[in-house]
């Protein structure tokens, strides 16, 4: 669950996030625990919510709450383990000391969490391949400040992106960094392709191949470097590998689950691509962790199952109203299906947003796919085919 702020200063908030998440991180890595995704839990934030309620709406035993307090130098969290079944404290404890050792307290609740829930594991195997993406505070800091960003707005892409890059010019070495950088390139192309497409892609693609070459066993640096490449023209079953050695590392890793249906989406296997965006909602049941319900109504518009994706992808544009892609798929699906005068309604909002209504599609790798898209778009456009 979200930890509470307890620096007294409100501008700490992405600190005490960016704790949780790398909890979280820690115990999605140990496989025989199920553990819901950072943006589901994160939904209960400023609530007084029932543990029980809690349980029951996740799907889960033990909520782990807690509270973290940022003073100077110096950092202290207090944590409990709850047992949602009958409400009670299965295990509480407070770690202080300096925030340059902020890593190893976030080891430590983690591996005690473990510990609790399974007395036979060794503390030290449940984090032994976690390790520490960087050692330098500020450069973390930064990191957390974007990282939050990219959750909050869609559109704060280009602010991520600036911050990752100071991150980076701290620590070159800074896997995440590096792979969330990458990503944020890749989301500006897809927000507006027009805007410095060739610059962009090299720059993205040097991330990328950086972040690999640093962190290749961290599962989100390996999902988000893939999803890049991807997109930026890399071979699209060696990203779809690296997108499964991810999920082999941290099974429970939602967005890598959601990036595993992507990739197989841009594949042309649309089938397999829904089967793995519905197993991200699983892990993710509350919120979003990405575009799952645009990869599942893409997919059942390349399968010409054009009744079954409207659906979907109007949640999708609900869900995110910046994003172009949800309203480019939408307005091909409705022209196809005869709709053309909501198909053309689909791209005068899509307008409002970007610029560019038909784009470069060729991260679609199978050919009749792709046309299906874009001869769909250009009807919707009123552009000749």
């Amino acid at each position: 669950m979200p930890f509470a702020n307890m620096s007294g200063d409100p501008q700490q908030e992405y600190f005490a996030d960016g704790i949780v998440e790398e909890i979280i991180t820690a115990l999605s890595r140990v496989r025989w625990l199920f553990v819901i995704a950072r943006n589901s839990s994160f939904t209960y934030k400023g609530q007084a919510i029932a543990v029980k309620q809690v349980g029951r709406e996740l799907g889960v035993r033990y909520v782990l709450e807690g509270s973290v307090r940022k003073a100077g130098v110096r950092v202290r969290i207090t944590a409990q383990l709850i047992d949602t079944m009958n409400g009670a404290h299965v295990w509480a404890d407070r770690f202080d000391g300096a925030l340059v050792d902020v890593f190893d307290h976030e080891d430590r609740v983690a591996s005690s969490v473990v510990g609790v829930i399974e007395p036979a594991l060794q503390a030290a195997e449940t984090i032994r391949s976690a390790g520490r993406p960087t050692n330098d505070l500020t450069a973390y800091d930064l990191y957390l400040r974007a990282y939050a960003m990219l959750w909050s707005s869609a559109r704060q892409s280009l602010e991520a992106l600036r911050l990752m890059e100071q991150a980076i010019e701290r620590d070159p070495h800074y896997g995440p960094a590096l792979a969330w950088a990458a990503y944020c390139r890749y989301r500006l192309l897809v927000d507006d392709p027009s805007e410095h497409r060739g610059a962009n892609a090299l720059k993205g693609a040097d991330f990328a191949w950086r972040a690999l070459e640093v962190a290749a066993d961290d599962p989100g640096v390996l999902v988000n470097a893939a999803q890049a490449l991807a997109y930026f023209g890399e071979d699209i079953g060696a990203m779809m590998a690296l997108a499964d050695r991810a999920l082999a590392l941290n099974p429970n890793f939602a967005r890598g689950w959601l990036v595993s249906g992507t990739l197989r989406l841009w594949a042309g296997q649309p089938d397999i691509a829904i089967e793995h965006a519905e197993a991200s909602l699983r892990l993710s049941p509350r919120v979003r962790i990405g575009t799952s319900l645009l990869v599942i109504g893409a997919a059942h518009f390349a399968s010409r199952r054009f009744g079954e994706a409207v659906p979907k992808l109007l949640l999708a544009i609900q869900e995110d109203p910046g994003f172009p892609l949800a309203y480019r798929v939408l307005a091909a699906c409705y022209a196809h299906m005869g709709r053309l005068q909501k198909g053309q309604e689909i791209v005068e909002r899509l307008r409002a947003i970007t610029s560019v209504v038909i784009h470069d599609a060729s991260f679609l790798r199978n050919v009749e796919q792709r046309e299906l898209y874009l001869s769909g778009l250009r009807l919707a456009a009123g552009e000749a085919t």
